[in-house]
Protein backbone atom coordinates (compact mmCIF):
# COMPACT_ATOMS: atom_id res chain seq x y z
CA UNK A 1 0.00 0.00 0.00
CA UNK A 2 1.55 3.47 -0.66
CA UNK A 3 2.53 6.05 2.28
CA UNK A 4 -0.13 8.13 0.78
CA UNK A 5 -3.06 6.17 1.79
CA UNK A 6 -4.29 4.42 4.37
CA UNK A 7 -7.37 1.75 4.68
CA UNK A 8 -11.15 2.72 6.03
CA UNK A 9 -13.19 -0.12 6.79
CA UNK A 10 -16.52 -0.01 7.28
CA UNK A 11 -19.96 -2.38 8.10
CA UNK A 12 -23.31 -1.75 5.87
CA UNK A 13 -26.43 -4.40 5.75
CA UNK A 14 -25.50 -7.10 2.36
CA UNK A 15 -28.55 -5.17 0.81
CA UNK A 16 -26.81 -2.28 0.77
CA UNK A 17 -23.41 -3.41 -0.60
CA UNK A 18 -25.27 -5.51 -3.38
CA UNK A 19 -26.38 -2.15 -4.40
CA UNK A 20 -23.61 -0.38 -4.40
CA UNK A 21 -21.80 -2.88 -6.06
CA UNK A 22 -24.13 -2.43 -8.93
CA UNK A 23 -24.10 1.23 -9.27
CA UNK A 24 -20.57 0.97 -8.95
CA UNK A 25 -20.65 -1.65 -11.77
CA UNK A 26 -22.65 0.65 -13.84
CA UNK A 27 -20.06 3.24 -13.85
CA UNK A 28 -17.11 1.05 -14.38
CA UNK A 29 -16.10 2.05 -11.19
CA UNK A 30 -14.24 -0.47 -8.59
CA UNK A 31 -16.80 -0.39 -5.50
CA UNK A 32 -13.58 1.29 -3.29
CA UNK A 33 -13.80 3.76 -6.37
CA UNK A 34 -17.48 3.89 -5.90
CA UNK A 35 -17.33 4.62 -2.32
CA UNK A 36 -14.69 6.95 -2.20
CA UNK A 37 -16.74 9.13 -4.82
CA UNK A 38 -19.98 9.17 -3.12
CA UNK A 39 -18.92 10.08 0.26
CA UNK A 40 -16.72 13.38 -1.47
CA UNK A 41 -20.03 14.03 -2.98
CA UNK A 42 -21.83 13.60 0.22
CA UNK A 43 -19.63 15.42 1.92
CA UNK A 44 -20.45 18.69 -0.28
CA UNK A 45 -22.35 21.67 1.54
CA UNK A 46 -21.75 20.23 5.19
CA UNK A 47 -20.18 22.30 7.44
CA UNK A 48 -17.15 21.67 9.75
CA UNK A 49 -17.79 21.56 13.18
CA UNK A 50 -15.82 23.94 14.47
CA UNK A 51 -15.59 26.54 11.66
CA UNK A 52 -19.03 26.57 10.05
CA UNK A 53 -17.61 26.48 7.03
CA UNK A 54 -18.26 24.02 4.18
CA UNK A 55 -16.34 21.11 3.28
CA UNK A 56 -16.81 21.79 -0.48
CA UNK A 57 -18.72 24.43 -1.81
CA UNK A 58 -21.29 22.82 -4.57
CA UNK A 59 -23.61 25.31 -6.27
CA UNK A 60 -26.08 23.08 -6.55
CA UNK A 61 -26.74 22.72 -3.64
CA UNK A 62 -26.84 19.16 -0.86
CA UNK A 63 -26.90 15.59 -2.82
CA UNK A 64 -27.32 13.43 -0.61
CA UNK A 65 -27.96 10.53 -3.22
CA UNK A 66 -25.00 11.63 -5.61
CA UNK A 67 -27.36 11.94 -8.48
CA UNK A 68 -26.41 15.58 -9.08
CA UNK A 69 -25.47 15.77 -13.09
CA UNK A 70 -22.12 17.61 -11.93
CA UNK A 71 -21.45 13.66 -9.74
CA UNK A 72 -22.03 11.71 -12.96
CA UNK A 73 -19.53 13.75 -15.24
CA UNK A 74 -17.17 13.73 -12.67
CA UNK A 75 -17.65 10.07 -11.83
CA UNK A 76 -17.77 9.18 -16.02
CA UNK A 77 -14.69 11.23 -15.92
CA UNK A 78 -12.91 9.73 -13.15
CA UNK A 79 -11.81 6.90 -15.26
CA UNK A 80 -9.70 9.22 -18.10
CA UNK A 81 -10.96 11.97 -20.80
CA UNK A 82 -13.92 10.90 -22.93
CA UNK A 83 -15.43 12.72 -25.74
CA UNK A 84 -18.39 15.00 -26.13
CA UNK A 85 -20.62 11.34 -27.37
CA UNK A 86 -19.00 9.10 -24.86
CA UNK A 87 -20.26 12.16 -22.19
CA UNK A 88 -23.63 11.98 -23.17
CA UNK A 89 -23.43 8.02 -23.59
CA UNK A 90 -22.46 7.91 -20.13
CA UNK A 91 -24.98 9.96 -18.15
CA UNK A 92 -27.69 9.17 -20.54
CA UNK A 93 -27.18 5.83 -20.18
CA UNK A 94 -27.49 5.92 -16.10
CA UNK A 95 -30.56 7.79 -16.60
CA UNK A 96 -31.97 5.10 -18.46
CA UNK A 97 -30.72 2.42 -15.81
CA UNK A 98 -32.55 4.78 -13.63
CA UNK A 99 -35.55 4.79 -15.24
CA UNK A 100 -36.09 1.04 -16.36
CA UNK A 101 -35.77 0.15 -11.97
CA UNK A 102 -38.29 3.14 -11.10
CA UNK A 103 -40.65 1.83 -13.89
CA UNK A 104 -39.88 -1.62 -12.45
CA UNK A 105 -40.47 -0.95 -9.22
CA UNK A 106 -43.76 0.91 -10.11
CA UNK A 107 -44.79 -2.04 -11.82
CA UNK A 108 -44.52 -4.11 -8.78
CA UNK A 109 -46.40 -2.20 -6.61
CA UNK A 110 -48.93 -2.08 -9.02
CA UNK A 111 -48.78 1.63 -10.01
CA UNK A 112 -47.90 1.54 -13.23
CA UNK A 113 -48.21 -1.09 -16.27
CA UNK A 114 -47.66 -1.37 -19.71
CA UNK A 115 -50.84 -0.79 -22.24
CA UNK A 116 -49.90 -1.69 -25.65
CA UNK A 117 -53.49 -0.52 -26.90
CA UNK A 118 -52.69 2.90 -24.91
CA UNK A 119 -49.37 2.90 -26.62
CA UNK A 120 -47.18 2.78 -23.82
CA UNK A 121 -47.02 2.89 -19.81
CA UNK A 122 -50.31 3.92 -17.64
CA UNK A 123 -50.93 4.63 -14.26
CA UNK A 124 -53.28 1.97 -12.93
CA UNK A 125 -56.56 3.44 -10.82
CA UNK A 126 -54.91 1.99 -7.63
Amino acid sequence: MSEDRRSVKTYVPVDQKDRWQDHADELGMSQSEFVRTMVQAGRRGFSTADSGNPVDTDPSGSDPRGDALETQVESALSEGPLSWEELVEAVVGDFEDRLETALDELQDRNRVRYNGRKGGYTLTDE
